[in-house]
């Protein structure tokens, strides 16, 4: 079982080293987040808690069972009843399902806890696993196109199998 908390202030020591960790097995598929992202951390940290203050981003950390930082899945850009959704997994917890489970928990809270009718992602091609949690979970494809030079794909999701019938 995993949780997903809120990002808060506590979680940058654990969020910084998650990072580090795995950032070359995050750029495998998807675009390094660059030095300067690791030696402005705490500047960047502080600058994601105030998104989220203002309503326009829901960061969350993906905590294991022991409480471990195991992943990070957000909410970005947040719109007209529609966000964009980001996730990433531990190279040591990837193949066991957690994305997908973080996936389908992300989209109740969307729908229930903030408000959301429809969700979008996107992933390089070359990210096979991304895509199956994303279709497992919903996720249509909607178009392909370029991401930083590579090919990626666009998904959306409706929400409105999840709201309760009224």
């Amino acid at each position: 079982m995993l949780t997903l908390e809120l990002l808060r202030p506590d979680h940058a020591d654990a969020l910084l080293a998650f990072e580090r960790a795995n950032r070359a097995w995050f750029a495998r598929t998807i675009p390094d987040r660059g030095d300067a992202y690791f030696a402005e951390f705490p500047t960047r940290h502080a600058a994601l808690l105030t998104e989220q203050a203002e309503g326009t981003c829901r960061f969350h950390v993906i905590l294991d069972p022991s409480g471990s930082l195991i992943g990070r899945i957000n909410l970005v850009d947040i719109t007209a009843g529609s966000a964009e959704l980001g996730y990433r997994v531990a190279e040591s917890a990837a193949g066991r399902g957690l994305a997908k489970a973080a996936v389908a928990e992300i989209c109740r809270l969307a729908t229930h806890t903030y408000g959301l009718r429809s969700l979008t992602a996107a992933t390089t091609l070359d990210n096979p696993a991304s895509q199956a949690v994303l279709t497992h979970n919903g996720f249509a494809v909607v178009e392909e196109f370029l991401l930083d030079d590579r090919p990626a794909l666009s998904y959306r999701r409706s929400l409105a199998a999840l709201r309760p019938t009224e």
